[in-house]
This record gives structure tokens, C-alpha cells and sequence, in this order.
């Protein structure tokens, strides 16, 4: 990518490496690895002065920790067992507030992995059915119509996937009239973030983490 007047325009060497990498996960990763190895040949240049250089080097610092645990965070998941994937999203319905009431064992599911409802006796909001797949590629239409297929009237869909989904599916889902939930891999992530203190010690365990205060100083414009 160059920069001119404030607009980015792809070289052409971006542009075959965009038509080699299919998958965006996979292209941020070589953008990512590529970057780090220029940074690394550039010579080190003695900063000027600059009252706001710690704020600078602190979003810096920031960034770079968001960007690794992210990265570890999605190799964790990736290589996760398929049915333990399926017992953490069941872990995190436990502290949102839902009672799971079923998990699929292995097998056949027809199309439903979890099943949960508001409450114990199924009195509050409607009941909650959950599709999970750990696969690397993006769901499309056809898979969330079948899933949409197994969803009576009042049930609500939650469908989770690591490989995100096509723009086809997530069109779908805008005319289902919010029936279905869609949450990626980053969505999951930020859910179980939210909900941590909330769910279950025994479902933690599948998938523990630890929230570190980092220091973010005001800007300018906070100030």
C-alpha cells in the first residue's frame, strides 16, 4: 500500500498477493509477517524531541499486545477439539444468563448443537438454538438457509463459526428479521471477554484467560 494525500492505493504487488490469498486470515498473516521483517531492516533513526512521544509509544505498545494475544487467541480456538469448541459456546450461554438444556453428543446433530432456554423451566424470552462449527471457512447461505430451516416459530438462532462468514449469509440473516445471530471468531472472543466473571469455573477451564489493565494516556483531545 502507498499513501498520497491521505488516500491508500494498493501497489501491484499487493494487489497479486490479494488475488493469491483467498482467505483474509491467511493475508493479514503474511501482511503481518512481512511487515515485522521490514520493520526489522529499517535503521534505527535517533527520535527528536516530542512531548508527545510517550503517548505514541504507548498506543504503539497497545497495538502490538492487542495484535499477539489475538493471534493466540485464534490458533487456541482453531486447534481446539471439536466438541469441547461446542461445550465452550454452551459455557458462555451458562453466564450470559441461559439455562442449556441439551449439548449434541458426537454424531449426527440434525442441525442443532445446543439448545437453551431463559430459564429453568423455560418461562423467559424464547428458546435459543445454536449451530457451532470450527471450521476455517466462511460459512455461506446455503448452510445458514438449513440452519434457519430447523428454527420453529418463537426459537431464536445462534450460529458460531471461526471462519467468519460470506456477505451472502450475513444478507440473509438482515431478512430473517433478526432470528438468527451470526458470531465470528473476534465476536466469540469479545462475548466470552464480557461474560468471563459470569460463566462457569468448570467452563473457564476450557478456555482461560486473564484481563490485564494496560495504561491508555489521555490525548489531546481528552484533555
Amino acid at each position: 500500500m502507498v499513501k498520497e494525500a491521505g488516500v491508500w492505493t494498493p501497489t501491484d504487488e499487493g494487489l497479486a498477493a490479494y488475488r493469491s490469498y483467498a482467505d483474509p486470515e491467511q493475508f493479514m498473516e503474511e501482511a503481518e509477517k512481512l511487515y515485522r521483517v521490514w520493520a526489522k531492516s529499517q535503521p534505527s533513526k535517533e527520535p527528536a524531541p516530542d512531548p508527545d512521544a510517550e503517548l505514541s509509544d504507548a498506543s504503539l505498545t497497545l497495538e502490538e499486545a492487542e495484535e499477539t494475544a489475538w493471534k493466540e487467541v485464534r490458533e487456541f480456538l482453531h486447534a481446539m477439539d471439536p466438541y469441547d469448541f461446542q461445550h465452550l459456546v454452551a459455557g458462555l450461554l451458562r453466564g450470559m444468563g441461559y439455562e442449556v438444556t441439551w449439548v449434541a453428543p458426537p454424531g449426527k446433530d440434525g442441525g442443532v448443537d445446543i439448545v437453551a432456554l431463559g430459564d429453568p423451566v423455560g418461562t423467559k424470552g424464547p428458546r435459543v438454538k445454536v449451530q457451532v462449527k470450527r471450521e476455517k471457512r466462511k460459512t455461506d447461505v446455503q448452510t445458514i438457509r438449513a440452519f434457519a430451516s430447523v428454527l420453529r416459530e418463537g426459537d431464536v438462532g445462534f450460529f458460531v463459526t471461526l471462519g467468519g462468514f460470506t456477505s451472502d449469509s450475513e444478507a440473509e440473516v438482515r431478512n430473517e428479521a433478526r432470528r438468527i445471530r451470526l458470531v465470528g471468531a473476534f465476536q466469540l472472543f469479545e462475548l466470552w471477554t464480557k461474560y468471563y466473571d459470569r460463566i462457569p469455573q468448570e467452563d473457564r477451564r476450557r478456555f482461560p484467560i486473564k484481563l490485564v489493565p494496560f495504561l491508555v494516556p489521555p490525548s489531546k483531545s481528552d484533555a
